[in-house]
């Protein structure tokens, strides 16, 4: 199984990317990642807030594979602890590749929720896209630390 992110917009701040760099190094030998910085669009080159989702969605929509397994993460989705999180990764284990969509500044485009096979919330609470990634990551190196069973956890 290959780990993909989809992420609109870029991770500007520096300490961010060494954030998010030094998870992808941890995961480096445990699982195949891949992430795609899908560009934004700007509200000022649309009439409004719904076509700029619609446009975003549209551009991660023709990225995706049929047969891949879309986890998009909205803050309307289930909330699940590390262990669930790790359980639910283990159910998807036949999967070849688990793409996590992270959606930019105004959220994600009905098409986007309509494609998805499930949503997820990180927290109850609003994070930028740009920390999203981050605490993603570290929960997906959390969840495979947990299910090889290694000392990270606890």
């Amino acid at each position: 199984m290959i780990f993909r992110i989809f992420q609109l917009g870029k991770t500007r701040e520096a300490w961010l990317k060494q954030g998010c760099a030094e998870y992808i190094k941890r995961l480096g030998p445990m699982a195949k990642l891949e992430i795609t910085e899908i560009p934004d669009v700007s509200i000022s080159t649309a009439p409004d807030i719904q076509t700029v989702m619609a446009k975003e969605a549209e551009s991660c929509l023709k990225r995706l594979d049929k047969d891949d397994f879309l986890v998009l993460l909205d803050e309307n989705g289930q909330a699940k602890t590390s262990l669930e999180f790790a359980e639910f990764l283990d159910s998807l284990s036949l999967k070849k590749s688990v793409v996590f969509l992270i959606a930019g500044v105004y959220g994600a485009h009905e098409s986007l929720k309509n494609r998805a096979n499930a949503m997820l919330s990180l927290s109850k609470m609003t994070f930028t896209h740009q920390m999203a990634r981050l605490f993603l990551l570290e929960q997906i190196y959390r969840a495979q630390m947990i299910r090889q069973g290694r000392n990270y956890h606890y």
